[in-house]
């Protein structure tokens, strides 16, 4: 059984840099060849050989260079530095052979000293600048002639298209290889704005989680002093209530059994979130339990659930059920009279799932995406929409929101699921 190789987040990206380091020096190797091709049209290179060995040499050692970052990346930034450093001493030791700082392809060492301004810690790239700047003047003060006899005309009109040539390439170059490293340093930062995001969310999350358990677990005692109060109250006038006081005792009843359900639904959702236990339904059979569980909270309430729906499967579990029934709950406050629930799927192929009223709405929470943030509620503790939300993100979904002057209507967006082999594939 092979090993599994195990990466930091750097020895990922240096990994991912690869590519686009290869990409560069193979675009500095093409430059020099064809600035050798150019010149040798116009004038005769005195050290075309040595100029066309080491472009060959700066390929090999940028190849190897590849395959080490791509299976072995470095666990720190120096041996990323060194490279760059080793790109800049063959940059120069080829522009010695070809002119030194007469040459304009000199240019091409700011390539180098580009890509250490993204890749390593400010440190090193000031280090691998001042390394650049000292090449450069090194190739002031010592370099071989381009030509042994010179022709001045030749040589002005090769370099004026020279330097033209080396602003389009240079240009390119950073185009492509430094603007792509920017992109996806910027989208890096984008994704870890996004967690930062998340983690404070589920921080709020786990602490409402405990206080609910808290109280949870403190309800206990008091419904079942409650429920044997009620049985004692039964027996001592059995046979002698009226009718009256018998249905308030079976109501008070229901009510209390209610409340015992949602204490076990509540234990129950905590078991399958700490074991990520998901359920695969079809949507209608999903939306029949919905619609048994809130008959069961507003026998009376009016809401509609229109017959049609999608014939495909989602992933639920009893969190999601009950961020369902929050949606209810705080439609048939604004709306008491009538409140409907249908589905549908969306033209991406997702599960929509449809709550409708025709009440004012939350005013407060559709300013942009809602339940983002805890809302003010009259009615509530208005940390239900919060929850629903974050409930409907954790299994791939999204809420939506509009309103009219209608009603409102809120959007529950779900991934379709399949089971592939027993597996849950979202």
């Amino acid at each position: 059984m092979p090993s599994m190789e195990w990466l930091t987040h750097s020895q990922t990206g240096f990994r991912q840099a690869a590519r686009y380091l290869l990409g560069m020096r193979l675009a500095i190797i093409a430059t020099q060849l064809v600035a050798i091709a150019v010149a040798e049209t116009t004038v005769t290179l005195a050290h075309r050989a040595e100029a066309l060995i080491l472009s060959l040499l700066y390929a090999v050692l940028a190849t190897l260079a590849w395959l080490w970052f791509s299976r072995r990346p470095p666990e720190t930034f120096a041996p990323v530095s060194l490279t760059l450093a080793t790109d800049l001493f063959l940059i120069g030791w080829w522009l010695y052979f070809t002119g030194g700082y007469t040459n304009p392809l000199v240019s091409l060492l700011l390539l180098p000293i580009a890509v250490a301004i993204i890749l390593v810690p400010s440190r090193q790239s000031i280090v691998l600048t001042v390394t650049g700047v000292a090449v450069y003047t090194a190739l002031v003060l010592w370099h071989t002639p381009v030509m042994h006899d010179h022709h001045s005309a030749d040589l002005a009109r090769l370099h004026l298209v020279g330097m033209w040539v080396t602003f389009a390439l240079t240009a390119a170059i950073l185009l492509l290889v430094v603007g792509t490293l920017s992109r996806r340093l910027r989208l890096q930062q984008s994704q870890l704005s996004q967690f930062r995001e998340n983690r404070l969310r589920d921080e709020q999350i786990i602490a409402l989680g405990l206080s609910s358990a808290a109280v949870a677990h403190r309800l206990g005692t008091p419904l079942n002093t409650m429920t044997l109060l009620l049985d004692e109250i039964r027996s001592h006038t059995e046979g002698q209530a009226s009718v009256a006081l018998t249905e308030d005792l079976d109501l008070m009843g229901q009510q209390l059994n209610l409340c015992s359900q949602h204490l076990q639904q509540l234990t129950k959702a905590a078991i399958e979130a700490r074991t990520a236990q998901l359920e695969i339904l079809t949507v209608k059979d999903w939306l029949a339990r919905l619609r048994e569980s809130a008959t069961l909270l507003w026998p009376s309430g009016p809401i509609q659930w229109p017959g049609a729906h999608p014939d495909v499967s989602v992933a639920v579990d009893a969190t999601l059920d009950q961020a369902v029934l929050n949606l209810l709950a705080n439609a048939l406050t604004a709306s008491p009279s009538w409140v409907a629930v249908r589905s549908q799927l969306s033209e991406s192929g997702r599960v929509e799932v449809v709550v409708e009223d025709q009440g004012d709405g939350l005013e407060t929470a559709l300013q942009g995406t809602p339940g983002e943030d805890i809302v003010d509620s009259h009615h509530g503790l208005g940390v239900g929409l919060f929850l629903s939300n974050a409930t409907i993100q954790r299994l791939g979904g999204n809420l939506r929101a509009k309103a009219s002057e209608t009603g409102t209507t809120m959007v529950i967006d779900l991934p379709v699921s399949q089971p592939l082999g027993g597996e849950i594939q979202p």
